[in-house]
């Protein structure tokens, strides 16, 4: 049976919050643990969307901070779903922080998170195949099998001689 088809387009989620004293470090920047709650509950949305159903976090990739977020700065979290797999979905995000006093906007943080659609006794319940549109949306697509494989390999969920799409791509770097 063929999968329902959903445009990736569809699980787009822009949340915009305000970092507040609450929020901060005693250096005054967000708090890198706020910012990961931040991205994981707009990547939830994403993948909610897409699936229409209860989702749980099953990973979140590389998570690097290259810029401190100031207190008084607006943060921008942006996320779709790249890829569906029978119940997981990749969701790319990506965050901006902006100094609004100084007109400036930095991107601060990028990461993909994985999420498992269950139903209301927490199994793993199918989710439609996600439909890439755009060159970028496309790119994001045809690497999220890699990526799943990397995850599935460092997690001792898959054997290193079974990542094909890695083997593929390192045999490449080879040549």
């Amino acid at each position: 049976m063929l999968r329902k088809q959903k445009s990736v387009k569809d699980s787009f989620v822009r949340m915009t919050e305000l970092v507040l004293p609450n929020d901060t470090n005693t250096l005054n920047n967000l708090m890198g643990g706020r910012m990961m709650h931040l991205m994981d509950v707009c990547a939830a949305i994403s993948a909610q969307r897409h699936s229409n159903r209860i989702v749980v976090t099953a990973s979140v990739d590389n998570v690097s901070f290259r810029e401190g977020i100031k207190l008084g700065s607006v943060v921008t979290l942006e996320s779709q779903v790249t890829r569906s797999f029978s119940s997981s979905m990749e969701v790319h995000i990506n965050v901006w922080a902006e100094d609004i006093p100084s007109g400036t906007k930095i991107k601060s943080n990028e990461a993909f998170l994985t999420f498992v659609a269950v139903d209301q006794s927490g199994r793993p319940i199918d989710v439609p195949e996600a439909t890439p549109e755009t060159p970028e949306e496309v790119a994001l697509y045809d690497g999220a099998l890699r990526r799943r494989q990397l995850r599935l390999v460092l997690g001792g969920r898959m054997a290193p001689h079974e990542a094909t799409e890695l083997k593929a791509l390192f045999g490449e770097l080879e040549q």
